[in-house]
């Protein structure tokens, strides 16, 4: 068992992870947050992937040439911990890739509970969407093709948890938009926030980088929240409102 499962582990990461690790520590930065020999035994000890999920990474791994885009078993076993704690009614994800997150999450709802998740991408959805429909939650995900404010717009009632993984350029935007519609005891789960720890450069890399570093500020900065940000896989940011203080 632990040696099937060490061989699935290494699927998430590159081959030569051990050592960027190593270069970009000498160099005062880091190609991946967690070593790999730790990120590895974490994993050997984490509850496995169900088979549905296996399905969706083997096929992903095999048509894409960004199979690194799914959040992997570590985080997916997260994302299902955190919709168990908190039972929702509604749970929203922007950007659902080929499936591998909603499903993580969706196995986790309670019976009241439903997922929507929003791609912009008709190949990702459809691949997401065939998942779907073979997995035991087929009748209560709803992967909607458009853009994800759109459908944001039309909520018709609170979200308990929003996980976002998309474009990084427009993580303020999905923020500020998300907030309002948010339920009080909610979750807003914002990926990638530290991007391999390329945030902490001094003069960003890139674009989506530079983006990444301004959301981070905004969401520090917003009295309205408390948030943490943890160091699994690229950084998962995860927050709420902020309790309401006696006058």
């Amino acid at each position: 068992m632990a040696d099937e499962r060490r061989g699935r582990r290494q699927t998430w990461w590159p081959e030569d992870a051990a050592e960027r690790w190593r270069g970009d520590e000498a160099r005062g930065g880091c190609a991946v947050i967690v070593r790999p020999r730790v990120e590895d035994y974490a994993l050997r000890h984490t509850t496995p992937e169900p088979p549905c999920l296996a399905a969706v990474a083997a096929e992903t791994r095999e048509v894409s040439a960004e199979p690194y885009m799914m959040v992997g078993p570590l985080e997916g076993r997260l994302l299902a911990m955190l919709v168990h704690m908190l039972r929702p009614a509604l749970v929203l994800e922007v950007g659902t890739f080929t499936g591998y997150s909603a499903l993580a999450m969706a196995g986790a709802l309670p019976p009241h509970g439903r997922l929507i998740t929003c791609e912009i991408d008709p190949r990702h959805a459809e691949i997401a969407r065939r998942h779907v429909a073979a997995s035991p939650w087929a009748g209560r995900v709803e992967v909607r093709l458009g853009p994800a404010l759109d459908t944001i717009a039309a909520l018709p009632g609170p979200v308990d948890l929003a996980f976002v993984d998309a474009h990084k350029t427009a993580y303020a935007e999905y923020y500020e938009a998300l907030l309002p519609r948010l339920a009080e005891t909610g979750v807003l789960a914002f990926d990638n926030t530290l991007h391999l720890g390329q945030v902490i450069a001094e003069d960003p890399p890139d674009e989506e980088i530079a983006a990444i570093r301004a959301f981070n500020a905004l969401v520090r900065d917003d009295p309205r929240v408390e948030q943490v940000v943890l160091t699994v896989r690229q950084g998962l940011t995860l927050i709420r409102h902020a309790p309401q203080r006696p006058s």
